[in-house]
Formats: structure tokens, C-alpha cells, sequence
């Protein structure tokens, strides 16, 4: 009640979340929820008021815009929205109902086709996904059953390269340009500042070489990353991130700039819906009526905690880049579990122990840190470490593919698991498998 009051009576109130939302079953629903608070109070559109998701990596904007989702085209336009295929058909030049009107397989559901003979093959790009994704000895079992799996990243050997039958070399952001969103829809350039190493090429030209190998020059005729963005800048028009009026030469020129920017003279747009209308027909807000779902894994007798997993300040998704830096590596060289002062009590643990942490799909061990501040029933486990650097290290031992219906997010949030107390640390490496 004390929360719900200082919102509303607030002058401006800002909602920030994560991954913390995003990531459950009802993760969508969150979302509207927090959405709906905001509407319902008018808590948006004015200085310091709005909700703000804070991405989970940067572009992750960027890469919505462009449609690179399973269910998206350019735009933010819906696959299954036949306008929005005419639209994207006709400014592609390709004939009409060429665009399939179902949308494509989301991450998940490409690896369980993999697993079950539905797909044959698969192409990985700047994501790690046997350390990342749930349930990691489905995504394993996927990677080994596959005809063909390639693999585009700039590092190696990773928990995903390991599979790969064809492992191509991609640079990193400094040594390619292009443009990246951020979370408050502002658009920055940035350079190239140094050249790819060895082989390496910027993942734009990769899959151009591979488009063009195959008989599909036309389709991918650009010749530079500028000519790319202009003709993805293009097809934003009238949309609702339109940055038409956005190219490599302004933004170096002019600095980063905020969508919608329409034209080229436009200034770019700092706040949204400051005048009440909203991108819908008669420009009013929809609330979402949204229903409260508890996780998939409650806790039980045989599970008795509820583990949720996340980051830590010293690294950064799988250890691929933090992980080799000599000062990080040495600050935060382990997974560490964190485990409430009573539930460490009711398992006999102590801090500093070694402990086993076991879910219906798995187990991993780490050293536990036992205090009051994390909130009993729960514990906590990072997820940066793969079955590269230990196979029992990793957290994705543990958690479940159970999604959200819509944004087809796994619950990585919550998940069952008990403690176990092991005597002696254990081998934690590849050995211990």
C-alpha cells in the first residue's frame, strides 16, 4: 500500500527493469503491467515519468528494429501482418507472398527441432548459446544431432564453437562500423577504430559473401555499411522508429540522434507522447488485461529453494571477452552461490562450504556465501560460467525451457532446486564430467 501511494502521488515516477522481468513465463504480462501502472496514473511522457526497460545488451533495441526476431520484420512490422509483408515486399522489389506469413522458429525451438531431427542444420551468430540457453544438455544433444552446424563468432574455442563443423571469424564492434540503438531509442555511430585481425570480417560482409557464393547478388548488392543502414533507414518510414531522416554522415556529423527523425532536418525526438497520442488508429493508449501466474517450479519437499540466476559486476554474459581479462578474472574467479542464513541453517551449510545444487534437470557446485541479504526461499547462482570452464560450474545446468507464450523468453528467473553440503571441493573441471 505504502509503494502503490508514493507512485501515485508522485510528481514523476521512473520504472527500470530487466532481465529480471523478461526472463519467466508471464514475462510479457510484467511488462504490461508495469505499462498499464504508468498509463493509469499518467506517469509517462513528462520529464523524470515513463517506464524504462534497461535491454539486456547493447543494440538489443537495434536489433528488434531491424527485425531480427523470428516473428518480426523491419520496422517493428509483424510477420503475420500481410500489410506489413506487402510494405517490406514492395520496397525490396521481391514478388508479392514471397515473405513467408508465419513467423519463423524462436531460439528454443530452433534447438529442440535440432534435437528432434525437424531441423537439419543451424547458423550461429555472436551468441553463445550451450552456455547461455536453459536446459544445456538439450542444447548439447541439438548441437551434436545437427548436420551441419556453423558458427560466426570472434571468439574460440567457446562452449558453442566446440560444435561447430565450420567456424567462421567475425570482428568485433571496434573493428567494423554501424550504428547501434540504445534503450532510449538514440541512435549512435560508431567507427571503425582498428582493423579485423587474421581473417576476421564484419558479420554484414560475411553473410554478404556467403549471399553472393550462393546466386543471390541482386538481393545484397550495398556496398558499405552506409549504404546497408541508408536502405534500412528507408524502410522505417512512417513506422513507429522512423529514422528516415537518419544516416552514417549526420550522425557523425550532427552526433547521436533519437527516433523518430522523419527527415533530414528534423532534430530527432528527446521524449514520446508528450502530446497524449499513441501510434494506435485513434491514437489512444491500450491497457492489457494481464492475469498474476506464479513460476512454472514452486518450491516442494524434494526442492525446497527457488534458484534465480543473473550477473555479477565483473563479467559479462559467457566469459568470452571478461573472462581473459586478468584483473576481472582474479576479482570474481568462481561462481559463487548466495544463500540465505536460515535456509543455509536448515542445510547444514556454513559460508565458505561447497555446496551441490540440484534441479530436476541437472546439478552444479560453487562455494556459497551465506548472509541476510538475499530474501529467504531464493538463492542465487551466475550464469557466466559454461561447461567450458567446469562442467558442474554452470548454472544452466539447472534452469528449465519453459516460455513466455508471446516473447517465447525461458524462465531463467526460477527454477527448483535443493543444497547438498560437499565435503571436499571437488574437481571442477573438464575431468568431472
Amino acid at each position: 500500500m505504502t509503494a502503490a501511494l508514493r507512485f501515485g502521488r508522485a510528481r514523476a515516477a521512473l520504472s527500470l527493469w530487466s532481465m529480471g522481468i523478461n526472463q519467466s513465463h508471464v514475462g510479457t504480462d510484467k511488462n504490461a503491467a508495469i505499462i498499464n501502472l504508468h498509463l493509469a496514473t499518467g506517469q509517462i511522457g513528462r520529464p523524470g515519468a515513463g517506464p524504462f526497460s534497461l535491454t539486456g545488451q547493447p543494440n538489443a533495441m537495434g536489433g528488434r528494429e531491424t527485425g531480427g526476431l523470428a516473428h518480426l520484420l523491419p520496422g517493428y512490422r509483424l510477420v503475420a501482418d500481410a500489410a506489413a509483408r506487402e510494405a517490406v515486399e514492395r520496397h525490396w522489389a521481391i514478388p508479392a507472398g514471397r515473405l513467408p506469413s508465419n513467423p519463423g522458429r524462436s531460439a528454443l525451438e530452433i534447438f529442440e527441432g535440432l534435437a528432434a531431427g525437424a531441423v537439419r542444420a543451424v547458423w550461429i551468430m555472436c551468441t553463445n548459446p550451450a552456455a547461455s540457453m536453459p536446459d544445456l544438455d538439450l542444447v548439447e544433444k541439438a548441437l551434436r544431432q545437427a548436420d551441419l552446424v556453423v558458427v560466426q563468432d570472434a571468439y574460440h574455442p567457446t562452449e558453442t564453437t566446440r560444435f561447430a563443423d565450420v567456424l567462421l571469424p567475425a570482428a568485433q564492434w571496434p573493428e567494423k562500423d554501424g550504428v547501434m540503438t540504445s534503450s532510449e531509442r538514440r541512435l549512435t555511430y560508431l567507427p571503425r577504430l582498428v582493423d579485423p585481425p587474421g581473417e576476421a570480417l564484419p558479420d554484414a560482409e560475411i553473410l554478404t559473401r556467403f549471399a553472393h557464393e550462393m546466386g543471390w547478388k541482386e538481393g545484397f548488392a550495398c556496398a558499405s555499411t552506409a549504404e546497408v543502414f541508408d536502405e534500412f533507414a528507408s524502410l522505417t518510414a512512417g513506422a513507429v522508429c522512423d529514422y528516415s531522416g537518419v544516416s552514417h554522415a549526420r550522425l557523425r556529423t550532427d552526433g547521436p540522434l533519437q527516433w523518430p527523425v522523419p527527415s533530414t532536418d528534423h532534430p530527432g525526438t528527446a521524449r514520446l507522447y508528450t502530446d497524449g497520442r499513441f501510434p494506435t488508429p485513434d491514437g489512444r493508449a491500450r491497457f492489457l488485461a494481464v492475469e498474476h501466474a506464479e513460476p512454472v517450479e514452486g518450491p516442494d519437499a524434494d526442492f525446497q529453494l527457488v534458484l534465480t540466476t543473473g550477473r555479477v559486476r565483473d563479467h559479462w554474459h559467457t566469459l568470452t571477452r571478461t573472462g581473459k581479462s586478468p584483473a576481472l578474472a582474479a576479482r570474481t574467479p568462481e561462481p559463487v552461490l548466495e544463500v540465505h542464513l536460515g535456509d543455509a541453517r536448515r542445510a547444514g551449510i556454513q559460508d565458505g562450504d561447497f555446496v551441490e545444487i540440484a534441479s530436476r534437470r541437472g546439478k552444479a557446485v560453487a562455494q556459497c556465501r551465506v548472509s541476510a541479504a538475499i530474501r529467504e526461499g531464493t538463492c542465487f547462482l551466475p550464469f557466466h560460467w559454461g561447461r567450458l570452464a567446469g562442467f558442474y560450474k554452470s548454472a544452466n545446468n539447472l534452469t528449465l525451457s519453459d516460455r513466455d507464450p508471446v516473447s517465447q523468453q525461458p524462465e531463467l528467473k526460477a527454477c527448483a532446486v535443493r543444497l547438498r553440503r560437499v565435503a571436499e571441493a571437488p574437481l571442477l573441471g573438464e575431468s568431472s564430467r
